[in-house]
């Protein structure tokens, strides 16, 4: 198979493929669902990131099908000098798709990304129970050099 992948903003038809992609997986499962309401709630929230220019949903296509998405934020700072940083979140690959190199390709796009907009740190956070997760993002040379913590707030 073609590893002619191809990447662009997200637009709101790609949403339901989007959210699909984030069900297709072992944890995204357990907090993901498709409902009236919760579809409104993604829509929402799709529309706050298609607004912000600090915001990039991307999704990747191979052949005109979408395989891939990840939701990249620039964040200026006064860190680090005043240096520009990109979070790296929502990272998926289908399931059918996997094991194809598409989640080398979409991270290497990201970090570009995130260069050209003038970003000099990209991090990220994995779940602590996605151990492969962890080696994959390892053997691109991201560093665990800090301690993620979330604290969750009722909706």
């Amino acid at each position: 198979m073609s590893q002619n992948f191809t990447h662009r903003k997200a637009v709101l038809g790609d949403l339901e493929m989007i959210i699909q992609l984030l069900i297709d997986d072992e944890l995204g499962k357990t907090r993901e669902t498709t409902t009236k309401q919760s579809d409104q709630r993604y829509i929402d929230a799709f529309n706050k990131i298609i607004a912000d220019p600090n915001q990039y949903l991307m999704v990747v296509e191979q052949n005109k099908e979408i395989v891939g998405t990840c939701h990249l934020t620039i964040m200026p700072s006064v860190t680090f000098i005043g240096s520009t940083r990109m979070q790296i979140e929502a990272v998926r690959v289908s399931s059918k798709f996997r094991s194809q190199n598409i989640g080398t390709w979409m991270i290497n796009a990201a970090i570009e990304y995130g260069r050209s907009q003038g970003a000099t740190i990209i991090q990220l956070t994995t779940n602590k129970k996605r151990l492969a997760a962890k080696k994959f993002y390892e053997d691109l040379d991201f560093k665990a050099t800090h301690e993620g913590m979330k604290l969750y707030l009722d909706s």
